[in-house]
């Protein structure tokens, strides 16, 4: 009798523990996500003053996955300004500023239950474009900003890591004391990044 019911044990704890592992490796956000950005671009469009240039960006972003299909996220984001072709005045090749991004967004993720996960947000937030003489910039201006996009994650068959691809279609209000190489009227731009995800809370 003592045997049979030391098997029995034995086996309702492997069975626990099976289903303790199976959660902890389920594939998915977690309640608290972290994307390291290290790598992406900015492209802004022309306007009737200011010139279409592009940036290479980073940055991260911490998500509160409210539950699987809705989430708050906070990013924080720079764009750094390369040397490059443009139309601007007598400019014709110059470096752009760096920028410095910060936004507040809602995300929407679809129900999958798999390890890809397609999700649509937006938001709002600010931008901030630093002093550059090559483009007569000569002061720090910030502007307030708009954004939507979209993309998809994947994660990790041990549900602690995955990678995300993401795209925002961002706009930027126009500001009156803004210069003329940026700002003096609404610009729209373009934003690609891939990330690294972190589930720091699962």
């Amino acid at each position: 009798m003592t045997r049979q019911i030391a098997i029995a044990v034995a086996a309702l704890s492997m069975f626990g523990a099976g289903q303790s592992f199976a959660q902890e490796t389920t594939p998915g956000p977690g309640t608290v996500e972290v994307a390291i950005i290290p790598g992406g671009g900015t492209f802004f469009t022309s306007g009737d003053k200011g010139p279409s240039f592009g940036s290479y960006n980073l940055g991260g972003a911490v998500t509160y996955n409210i539950n699987r299909i809705v989430g708050v996220e906070g990013e924080v984001g720079g764009t750094i300004g390369v040397t490059q072709d443009l139309t601007f005045g007598a400019i014709t090749n110059a470096k752009t500023p760096n920028l410095l991004n910060y936004t507040a967004n809602v995300v929407v993720s679809a129900p999958t239950h798999t390890a890809v996960v397609p999700y649509v947000t937006g938001g709002v937030g600010g931008l901030t474009m630093f002093e550059q003489s090559s483009v007569n910039v000569a002061n720090s201006t910030t502007f307030v900003t708009g954004n939507v996009g979209g993309g998809v994650k994947w994660y990790a068959p041990n549900g602690r890591w995955g990678v995300r691809g993401d795209y925002r279609f961002v706009s930027v209000k126009s500001n009156d004391t803004a210069p003329a190489f940026f700002g003096q009227e609404t610009r729209y731009g373009h934003r690609v990044y891939g990330a690294v995800l972190i589930n720091a809370v699962k």
